[in-house]
């Protein structure tokens, strides 16, 4: 449905093409090892995941930092389990996770078939709310860097999605118009509605079970991208 009109492709990545849950599940395997702390994984995880779309939701809105998300969401989790850790612990974990999260780099299913797929057709970018450091480690230790022509991140903007300058930068970066730019996602406000706001398509990959809705087409796994384009 959008082959007659799309010439540029915007991904986002976290939770999209790399597996962000996967990912960090196995960053805090090792280092609440590292750091002697006797909780058990899925017990951590259970308080954390939930609580770290929280924060980021947070800070996506500007009511919070990036050192606050990143010491938030880790005290936030010690404190409900009832687990006493030091600020300094938490501050030096904070640093390791963000340290260790890029060596692990398990992409969602069909990621590298899909990518080589619309790669001979279509140029292909990253819109990112991320950190510029992590994220384009993720790009270049996961193996698909080399797909993307633009990588546009939240720092570089100075705003995140869904604020419609980071969009727009990134068009203005890629020289395209949103008319003929599609962008594919798994936040519903903060992909998808953000760049519909300003005039781009959208496919909302559903990483999350969330309900159907009618903003834009949905696929549950990358490669129905491929019947769309």
């Amino acid at each position: 449905m959008y082959r007659e009109t799309i010439t540029d492709i915007f991904f986002d990545l976290d939770h999209t093409l790399w597996d962000f849950e996967r990912n960090s599940a196995l960053t805090f395997e090792k280092i609440l090892v590292d750091h002697h702390i006797s909780i058990g994984l899925d017990d951590f995880l259970q308080v954390y995941v939930p609580a770290n779309l929280e924060f980021w939701k947070m800070y996506r809105e500007e009511r919070i930092t990036k050192e606050e998300l990143r010491y938030q969401r880790l005290k936030t989790v010690f404190d409900k389990l009832h687990y006493r850790v030091s600020d300094s612990v938490i501050n030096q974990m904070s640093v390791d996770y963000i340290e260790n999260l890029s060596n692990f780099n398990h992409l969602f299913p069909n990621t590298l078939p899909v990518l080589e797929y619309l790669s001979s057709s279509y140029r292909l970018h990253i819109i990112t709310n991320g950190f510029e450091e992590v994220q384009n480690r993720k790009l270049k230790n996961s193996g698909i860097e080399r797909f993307f022509d633009q990588v546009i991140n939240s720092e570089m903007a100075g705003v995140k999605k869904p604020n419609p300058y980071i969009f727009q930068l990134a068009l203005n970066r890629a020289g395209v118009e949103a008319q003929t730019s599609l962008m594919i996602g798994d936040n519903l406000e903060a992909d998808i509605q953000g760049a519909m706001a300003v005039g781009y398509h959208a496919l909302h990959f559903n990483a999350h079970n969330e309900p159907l809705h009618e903003h834009c087409k949905m696929i549950h796994d990358l490669i129905e991208i491929k019947s769309f384009l």
